[in-house]
This record gives structure tokens, C-alpha cells and sequence, in this order.
């Protein structure tokens, strides 16, 4: 310390004298602010949030309801729109120039606080009259700032609302939103600093929302309710899938009307797609070295607002027609017999470690949102994002499954994947299969009906849990992705692997009742390389990022195929496509639920960046002028051929794992596996280094029956993966197998529109080209 002044000021948690105004009572837009008499009545403690409503004597109006443990007081805040540009530019869409939505001018609009007097159960309440849908609020709470105990109750910082349905305005995070001062010399000790600026010009401002709006109704809209087995997924960034879309009208582009356009639309049925599960839109902010840089945070893994559709994708406007924008694409989405799947980060929020902002929950409740170590100046980080939430506790469960019920009951989403999901279920520290979160989603009428998700691992001590979430739950599964892209850049020391993760992953799955559809079968997703580069690149190349290229996994299981990046070499090049073809025709082969990636049908390229989460730019946002180019052309259409015959054939989408054993006198089995010489695997071939693999699924043994109870039978096939340079011969498996086989999919081939049609006789020896994936029907 320079002083024993200063060091005497951090003690007591107030800033010395470094030029910030001293603000006993904190000053609002240059002057303070002296509430009128605004009424305000007890109302109810329960929903939480800001809920419009007809109140007593059938007047209308808010009730505000907040839970805050702790604290000693609660302002409500209302804000006017004079002087403030925040909200939409209705002539030019949602986007600013950044592409995140409007940026919040240095003023925010008259602000009124009014008093919630009433506290029910550490809920403050109260309902004011008058107050209506458009209205924009915030809290200011107060308590006590000793952060050596985990209290940072900070007054001068607006805080927004946990249940706020929409945001107005974003996060620029600029020193007056820290709770501390941010600027501190003496860095490791700056976050027991209190600052007693004023954050409300800075910060975005939830705003009410009328419920029942005449057109939210869902009289109209019908749930697809795909069957897990049926479903294949389709990742997507609400922004970059329409961003450059030429016949989405361009004030639409990065937005919910333009995924809900009916050319955004067109594709994905065309493709064949059952579900979208779309990147982050719960309401996020911006990492601070991130807007240092000039960046902005683009996937959206930083959720602030649990309950707000993110405002920088709507067109339509932000001060609460964002949510009836959603809904729109949601009934659009549906119409199509698209099922709509949220990415939601319940995990962290975007208020960060000590030394982030303080934005909604460290303002509200520190100690009772975040888990802390036993130096309660410090958070626990099982998430690598600087906090966790500390599920545990009832009112923080409540805020989530609240929050998921919503989106699910009122914005008619489908269902979720859990971003970092070991960290929902850990319980004091472990990860705990009982824990109450798994349990509450396991016994809620609602949401144990949708989709549920888990990224079945996190940062911490014991975060890896791949094959251990409950019945109920589906997985993504990085053991599928991992086996599949080693065995076809030639990685794999046998093929005992890759046949688990072919066959639905039984070794993790066949447990307590779970389904081959645990498992979320996927080579690429976001994060990561795309499909595209996945062939094109060894190493990463993440520069554009500002980080020295030390961001992003160096783990990439990928091959160049001879040269690093783009070539004009068209052996290379030719090379690379078939790898592509392979790659997807191997997971959509597969028995699980397939996964892919928006754009990797087309071959997207984001230039060999792994981790591009900050690039809102065109090295993320779909290029879809490669349609027209006949080679992308092509892959773009073996993958709906590849979905349109997973939906004819239900063998290949299984709702029971395979038994491997004889159901009939003749021998045949369910699944068999075989050697390029046509015998089937012993177990020492299982363990013997191989380039090639027969895979025989039978479509007279699939267990189950249809909705009239007619046993389900389909054709047989067999399929050979062959991840050699050279070309391999194969000898096609006679009786009881088959006695023909026709040729469905020959990935060798560049012109994928049609079948091949080639018919083999059992027992022939055929020829596999290099590098090659052969799909053969059974023939009568």
C-alpha cells in the first residue's frame, strides 16, 4: 500500500481519495434523486419478477417480487426513456454497428426508486400501480460490503432483475459496473474496494412484459414431439446461420424472424433435420478483456438474464417484442416439424470471478448465488469461467428450474443441453448422480418430458462423467467423436472402440434402463474445428482471436490430408471432400442420435480457427454462396440423402442396444461384425491393428413394435468403413447374411445425388477404394 490512509480505506471497504467522487448517498445522472410519491402496495411474494397483473380494486399494474437473502433494504428503480437511445432503431433492426444491439447512451431516462417494504420469506415485494408492459426497472439492494465474508452489497449498482423476461440495452462494462474499483492500483487486493459510483447509465434495464399478449397465444402451435431414436440435430447460431443468407431480407439477417423466414426454414427441411438446438439466447454479456480488445463475446456462453431472449437478435425491438419475436420463430419452427433445443449455461453467469462486474446476482446475494471457498473473497470454479452457481441451495434451484420451466411452458421450446453439466450436479463439491438438481428435473412434470442434454463434464476435480447422467438423460458423447475422427486419420491401434461407438455405445449406456439414444453422436460442434477444416488443418490457427494462439484445444484428432490450410492441389483437395463424405456418412451410419453442425453439410471454413468465440464476423457466419459451388453442392446432398434414408430405415435408429446373439435357427444375429475376408471378427481381431470394418445390422431382429403392435422388421444392410491409403478387397458375407447386396452409398464417388445401384453377389470380393465408406442392402 502507498499509504497508511489507503490501507486503512481498503480495511474498511470504502475508496480513498483517487479522484472518484465521494457519494455518501449515491448520485443519479448528475443529480439525486428524490422519489415522488409513487405508490406502492404489499402485493405478492410470489412469482418472482415483474409480473403485469390486474391488482386490487381491478386496478392494473406490476408486481415486483426479489429474492435477496441478507439484505437490509430494496430500491425498486423505474426508468423513462428521455435522453437515452437505448431499445431499437426500428428502421434498421436490433443490430448496432457491432452486431450485439444497441449500446446504452451515458443517460438512462429519469430515474424513481421506490421502497419494497415488504419481505415474506427473504422475498421484498410490492405492487405498483400504473406500471405497465414497456416499463424498465432495476434493483438497488442494500447490505453490507465486507468481502473477506462473501458479503458485496453495493447500493450505488443497478442490478437487474434474475426473472426479467426482456433486457433493454448492453453491457458495456465500463469501471462505474463494478461493485469494486475495478482500477485499483494494488490489483490483488482491488476487489475489497467498495465503489460507490453510480452503474445505472452503464447497464441494461430489465423491462416488464405482458404475459398474455393476444398474439403469444399457442392455441395455433403443435409440438413435433420427435421420438429421441428419430431425432437429428442441427447446432446453429441464430445469428450466423441468417446472417448472410441473400434471400432472408437483410434488415431480418442475424436475427429470430430471419431463422423463422421461410428460407432459413427451406434449408433444414431439405436437409432433413428434426431439431435445431440453437447456441446461447438466454441474455448474455461480454467478457471485459474481450471489449478491451474490441471484441465481443459471440457464442454467448456468459448468461446474465435466465429468462430474456438475448435482445441483440431481434428485429423487431427490445424493450419486450423480442420475446413475442421468439415465440414466432418457435410456432415457425414447429410448423415445419422442426423441434426448437436451447444451449443454456446455468453453470456461471457472466459477473465472473472477484474482480468481474456486478451486474444482477453478486449484487443481490453473493453468498447465497455462488459457491465460495473457504476464503469467502474467492468463488469456486468448476466451470473456468470464474464462478460457479451454487445449485444447492433452494432459491438457486429454484431461479433455474423456474427459468426452464418458462421456456419451456410460455416460449415453447422443446428441450436443452446443459452446457458443463457435472457442475449442475455436483453436490457440496463432488458430482453427485442424486444431487437436487437431477433429482428435481427427475420428478418435475414438465421438465422431465422435454429433451434433456447434459455436456457430461466440467473443470473441476471428477468433472469427466461420460456415461453416468440418469435415465432421462441423453449425452454428448466425446468417446464417438474422438474414435471416429482417430480411425479415419488412421490413429486408432484397433477397431474395438470404433465398434462400441458404431453400435450406440453400449459400454456406457446399457445401464438402468437407458437407451441407445443416450448417446448424442457427433464428430464436430462449436467449439472446435469445423468439418472442413477438421481435413484441412493439423494444427490451430486461432491468431484473429488476440491471444497469442494460445486459446482453443490443441487436442484436434485431425489430418491435413498432406497439407496444412487451403491448396489449389486438386489431388489434396479431392482427398479432403471424401474425407468429408466419410466423416458424415459414418455418423449418420451410426446407431445413437447424430449431431451436426451448421454449415459442415456445405463445408464451411472458419480458416483453421478451433475456437472462434469471439469472431462475429465471417470467419462464423454460414457463406452461403458454397451451394453453389457442384462440389459443396454435392456433400450438401449425400447428407439429406444420408438423413432421408436414417428416417426410412429404422434399424439405423434403434430404440434398443443390440444383443449380438442368434434369434433364429439359421444363425442370424441382430449385429455382426466382419474382416475384410468376410468371416467375422474373433476376439483377437478385435485387438489386431485394422484399416477396414464390416458392419451387418439386421433388420429382421429389431426389438419393439409399432403403435398398432405390429413388430417392427426393415431391410438389412451392411456397412464398410475401410481407412486405408490404398484400396482393399472385401469379401461380401454369404448365407445366412445375404444372397445379394446392392450398393447404396459409395462415399468414393464425387456425384452423390442418386444411388449407385450396383448389385453384388454373397461371396463376391469386391473392391473398397482408399479411404472409403460402402453402405450395401441386403437384396432379395
Amino acid at each position: 500500500m502507498s499509504s497508511a490512509a489507503e490501507q486503512e480505506a481498503v480495511q474498511e471497504g470504502r475508496a480513498p481519495d483517487l479522484g472518484l467522487p465521494a457519494q455518501p448517498a449515491p448520485v443519479l445522472n448528475g443529480s439525486p434523486r428524490v422519489a415522488p410519491a409513487v405508490p406502492v402496495w404489499p402485493g405478492a411474494p410470489t412469482p418472482l419478477g415483474a409480473r403485469f397483473r390486474t391488482g386490487p380494486d381491478g386496478v392494473s399494474g406490476t408486481n415486483f417480487a426479489l429474492w435477496a437473502g441478507g439484505a437490509e433494504s430494496v430500491e425498486l428503480c423505474l426508468f423513462d426513456f428521455d435522453g437515452d437511445s437505448g431499445g431499437t432503431d426500428q428502421a434498421g433492426g436490433a443490430d448496432g454497428a457491432d452486431g450485439f444491439g444497441p449500446t446504452p447512451s451515458p443517460g438512462s431516462g429519469t430515474e424513481i426508486r421506490v421502497p419494497l417494504t415488504e419481505l415474506t420469506h427473504e422475498i421484498w415485494h410490492g405492487f405498483v400501480p400504473g406500471v405497465r408492459p414497456g416499463q424498465r426497472y432495476g434493483f438497488r439492494v442494500h447490505g453490507r460490503w465486507d468481502p473477506w465474508t462473501g458479503a458485496r452489497w453495493n447500493p450505488a449498482k443497478l442490478l437487474l432483475d434474475p426473472y426479467a423476461r426482456a433486457v433493454d440495452g448492453d453491457f458495456t462494462l465500463p469501471p462505474e459496473v463494478y461493485g469494486h474499483v475495478r482500477d485499483w492500483p494494488q490489483q490483488q487486493v482491488a476487489d475489497t474496494v467498495r465503489d460507490d459510483r453510480d452503474s445505472a447509465p452503464y447497464v441494461p434495464k430489465g423491462v416488464v412484459v405482458h404475459d398474455d399478449a393476444p398474439d403469444d397465444e399457442w392455441t395455433d402451435d403443435r409440438r413435433p414431439k420427435t421420438p429421441w431414436a428419430d431425432s437429428v440435430i442441427y447446432e446453429l447460431h441464430v445469428r450466423g446461420f441468417t446472417k448472410l443468407h441473400p434471400d432472408i431480407p437483410e434488415e431480418l439477417r442475424g436475427t429470430y424472424a430471419g431463422l423463422a423466414h421461410p428460407a432459413a426454414i427451406e434449408h433444414l427441411v431439405k436437409l432433413g433435420v428434426t431439431a435445431v438446438e440453437l447456441l446461447p439466447v438466454h441474455q448474455f454479456a461480454h467478457e471485459d478483456h474481450l471489449l478491451r480488445r474490441g471484441m465481443k463475446n459471440y457464442w454467448g456462453y456468459n448468461s446474465i438474464g435466465y429468462f430474456a431472449p438475448h435482445a441483440g437478435y431481434a428485429a423487431s425491438g427490445t424493450t419486450g417484442q423480442q420475446v413475442g419475436e421468439f415465440k414466432s420463430m418457435v410456432r415457425a419452427l414447429h410448423a415445419a416439424g422442426i423441434e426448437v433445443i436451447l444451449d443454456v449455461v446455468y453453470n456461471h453467469t457472466a459477473e465472473a470471478g472477484e474482480l468481474g462486474p456486478t451486474l444482477s446476482l453478486r449484487g443481490i446475494d453473493n453468498r447465497g448465488y455462488y459457491r465460495l471457498q473457504s476464503d469467502a473473497r474467492r468463488y469456486t470454479d468448476y466451470t473456468g469461467c470464474g464462478n460457479t452457481l451454487h445449485v444447492v441451495q433452494p432459491h438457486v434451484l429454484r431461479l433455474i428450474t423456474d427459468s426452464l420451466r418458462y421456456w419451456v411452458t410460455e416460449m415453447g421450446v422443446d428441450g436443452f443441453r446443459f452446457d458443463l453439466a457435472a457442475a449442475l450436479a455436483r453436490s457440496m463439491h463432488d458430482v453427485d448422480m442424486l444431487s437436487p438438481f437431477l433429482a428435481v428435473i427427475a420428478q418435475d412434470p414438465v421438465l422431465r418430458r422435454v429433451k434433456l442434454i447434459a455436456e457430461p463434464w466440467d473443470v473441476g476435480s471428477g468433472g469427466y462423467q461420460v456415461g453416468a447422467f440418469p435415465p432421462l438423460w441423453t449425452e454428448w458423447n466425446d468417446r464417438y467423436r474422438n474414435a471416429v475422427r482417430d480411425f479415419w486419420r488412421g490413429a486408432l491401434p484397433d477397431v474395438r472402440d470404433l465398434g462400441y461407438r458404431l453400435s450406440g455405445s453400449s459400454d456406457l449406456y446399457a445401464w438402468g434402463g437407458r437407451r441407445p439414444y443416450a448417446s448424442v453422436n457427433f464428430v464436430t460442434a462449436h467449439d472446435g474445428f469445423t468439418l472442413r477444416d477438421l481435413v484441412s488443418y493439423e494444427r490451430k490457427h486461432n491468431e484473429a482471436n488476440g491471444e497469442g494462439n494460445r486459446d482453443g484445444t490443441d487436442d484436434n484428432r485431425a489430418w491435413n490430408c498432406g497439407t496444412e490450410g487451403e491448396t489449389e492441389d486438386a489431388r489434396v483437395r479431392g482427398l479432403r471432400r471424401r474425407q468429408l463424405r466419410n466423416l458424415l456418412t459414418t455418423l449418420l451410419l451410426s446407431t445413437g442420435v447424430p449431431m451436426l453442425v451448421a454449415g459442415d453439410e456445405l463445408g464451411r471454413t472458419q480458416g483453421g480457427n478451433n475456437n472462434a468465440y469471439c469472431q462475429d464476423n465471417e470467419i462464423s457466419w454460414i457463406d452461403w454462396t458454397l451451394l453453389d459451388d457442384p462440389d459443396w453442392r454435392a456433400l450438401f446432398d449425400l447428407t439429406a440423402r444420408l438423413i432421408a434414408l436414417r428416417h426410412a430405415h429404422p434399424v439405423l435408429r434403434r430404440r434398443a442396444f443390440f444383443s449380438g446373439r442368434a434369434h433364429s435357427a439359421d444363425g442370424l444375429r441382430d449385429l455382426a461384425w466382419f474382416t475384410a475376408r468376410g468371416a467375422e471378427m474373433t476376439e483377437r481381431d478385435w485387438y489386431a491393428p485394422a484399416a477396414t470394418l464390416g458392419m451387418y445390422l439386421s433388420g429382421r431382429d429389431i426389438p419393439g413394435r409399432d403403435a398398432r403392435g405390429v413388430p417392427v422388421t426393415d431391410d438389412s444392410f451392411l456397412a464398410v468403413l475401410h481407412a486405408g491409403d490404398r484400396p482393399a478387397s472385401f469379401v461380401l458375407p454369404g448365407a445366412p447374411w445375404a444372397e445379394r447386396y446392392e450398393v447404396v452409398v459409395d462415399t468414393s464417388r464425387e456425384e452423390q445425388g442418386e444411388t449407385p445401384g450396383v448389385v453384388h453377389r454373397a461371396g463376391a470380393v469386391i473392391t473398397v477404394p482408399a479411404r472409403a465408406v460402402m453402405l450395401l442392402k441386403v437384396a432379395s
